[in-house]
């Protein structure tokens, strides 16, 4: 028999010198080839020449691979939502299993290293491929990865049923009338909402894109996609979303803003929502306020014993400034809002301006900004003074003037408490005086700086000890004779988290209280570097400092302390 280098053909050649074809089939079977667009291995199984184990053999030898033998395998819905299902039937793939982070993969063709690549970036996981025979894995790739109209029968009936209730919903003719008609996706919104608060997510992104649909949750800080509704659903789902935040519903151009509010049992829990016009249609964010799940206490932060007594002192002044800083995300309002929480007695008028005003404490009176009325932090600010305060908290200070007001206020026995943008707690002070604020009132004013950062916990269902080479630990401190008596943890990735290896968020602080030589160095312009120094010398802890204590106790990973805290 004449061959060439083709696969097939050399699948096709094994195969006669095994005896397991005739030259007469193979040369049949390669005419059709052509025409039909399907392997030869494929065509042999599905004519009955060939069984699909033998050829599974042949493929493994040859490309020097392990083989699975897929009837013997039950595969995991879970595990099969990792690859899409357009990529799954295009490719003919199909993940079998995850252990750790190994993810086995089944393929038609193992020599395809681009689409091994590929899969490695969707994914997030090492990829371990295995040969398959394509005629079976090509049937059960159809049966797991089914018609749209069945898997979103499948979602919807996975969904919890639970009783909810939408509070300050938009009443009008067609916005009833659309919930008559698509009680699907009624059921499917009302289902992920549940479903995403169940799980602590902080936010829910519904994301179109050309040939699909994506939800996914921020849980812990990091975004993990939960389903692909069919994208016929597109249109259906953001009118539902507008319907009950109250938004324009025929407004496609413009971002719009709006408010959700549900009751799920007896928890009434607040969606703050925002739409964005995209490439094929609005990308929905939803932010999840759910106060139940508002930690207030500050003994549970995980402050050390000297940070959380300096904090603790600062915010018991009568008078005076205390600032939180951090990046977006990093839980300084949740800071802030615990401190009031500490202070809030019938004896004192606290007030704050926020924006936005995320959770409603009792007791407490909140303002929300509205610049586009004029309504700013600085405003907000000037009427507060006359307003009879004790305390007052302003979101973020970000102008000169909303700085100048505040530093005056803490200056005339007021205790305000504010955030800023900064990377650290001695950089802040030298950004405000950077703003323009006096160093001598920068000095007076305030009591107390702390930064902070979120870490992801290590998930305790799959803490394993892990270690690391040299060069991974210089990543972490120059010292690394100080890391040789750490036991590094790490989670291995469970059904417990997701497979993420983590679960919860733990916080890492930098707390400087202002003491006279600190004070006097501010005074005398010094530099970042040198107010640091004094303030470690005083027994501050640094951000990664605070970090190894963490992992130390095997709270947190290195990759998520070299991830978030600079040396």
């Amino acid at each position: 028999m004449t061959t060439t280098a083709t696969g097939g053909d050399r699948l096709g050649e094994i195969l006669i010198q095994e005896g397991l074809l005739t030259e007469e089939q193979c040369r049949q079977v390669l005419s059709e080839q052509g025409s039909s667009g399907h392997r030869l291995g494929y065509l042999l199984v599905k004519q009955g020449l060939v069984e699909e184990n033998a050829i599974t053999k042949v493929l493994a030898r040859q490309y020097r691979m392990p083989a699975v033998d897929l009837s013997r395998f039950e595969v995991d819905p879970h595990i099969s939502k990792l690859i899409p299902s357009d990529m799954a039937l295009k490719h003919t793939v199909l993940p079998l299993k995850r252990e750790g982070r190994t993810l086995t993969v089944a393929m038609a063709d193992p020599t395809n290293l681009g689409l091994i690549e590929d899969l490695k970036f969707i994914t997030r996981y090492d990829l371990f491929p295995v040969i398959a025979g394509e005629y079976t894995l090509r049937n059960l790739i159809e049966k797991q990865y089914e018609t749209e109209d069945q898997q979103l029968s499948d979602i919807l009936k996975d969904m919890e049923e639970e009783d909810i209730e939408v509070l300050e919903e938009q009443e009008d003719e067609v916005a009833t009338q659309a919930q008559i008609e698509d009680a699907p996706v009624v059921k499917l919104i009302n289902g992920f909402l549940i479903d995403a608060v169940k799980r602590g997510a902080s936010d829910i992104h519904i994301e179109p894109f050309e040939h699909e649909l994506r939800v996914r949750y921020r849980i812990d800080g990091a975004l993990l996609e939960v389903m692909r509704p069919p994208i016929k659903m597109r249109a259906a789902l953001t009118s539902r979303v507008k319907i009950l935040s109250n938004l324009n519903i025929a407004e496609r151009r413009l971002p719009q803003d709006g408010r959700l509010k549900l009751k799920m049992g007896n928890r009434v829990i607040d969606f703050r929502v925002s739409t964005l016009p995209v490439l094929f249609g609005e990308k929905i964010v939803l932010r999840i306020l759910d106060k139940g799940n508002l930690t207030l206490d500050l003994s549970t932060f995980g402050f050390e014993p000297k940070a959380e007594t300096d904090l603790m002192t600062a915010i018991a002044n009568p008078y005076g400034m205390v600032l939180v800083t951090g990046p977006t995300g990093s839980g300084k309002t949740t800071t802030l809002y615990s401190a009031l929480s500490q202070i809030n007695n019938i004896d004192v008028n606290i007030m704050t301006a926020e924006d936005p005003v995320e959770y409603n404490l009792q007791g407490i009176n909140q303002v929300q900004v509205r610049p586009d009325i004029g309504l700013t932090f600085a405003s907000a600010l000037r009427s507060f003074l006359r307003q009879d305060p004790n305390i007052i908290m302003i979101g973020e200070i970000r102008d000169l003037e909303t700085g100048s007001i505040a530093i005056k206020a803490a200056l005339t026995g007021h205790l305000v408490l504010s955030t800023l943008h900064t990377n650290d707690a001695p950089s802040t002070v030298t950004r405000m005086i950077d703003m323009g604020i006096e160093a001598f009132n920068v000095a007076s004013a305030v009591n107390l700086v702390a930064a902070q950062r979120l870490v992801r916990r290590v998930c305790k269902q799959c803490k394993q000890e892990v270690t690391y080479d040299e060069a991974e630990l210089r990543a972490l401190s120059s010292d690394i004779r100080a890391l040789s008596d750490f036991t590094f943890m790490r989670g291995e990735g469970c059904d417990a988290c997701g497979g993420t290896g983590y679960a919860g968020r733990a916080g890492l602080y930098e707390v400087m209280a202002m003491s006279p030589d600190l004070r006097k160095l501010i005074l005398q312009g010094a530099s970042v570097a040198d107010i640091r120094d004094k303030a470690i010398e005083e027994g501050m802890l640094t951000l990664r400092m605070d970090g190894l204590k963490k992992i130390e106790r095997g709270v947190t990973t290195l990759e998520e302390l070299v991830k978030e805290s600079a040396e």
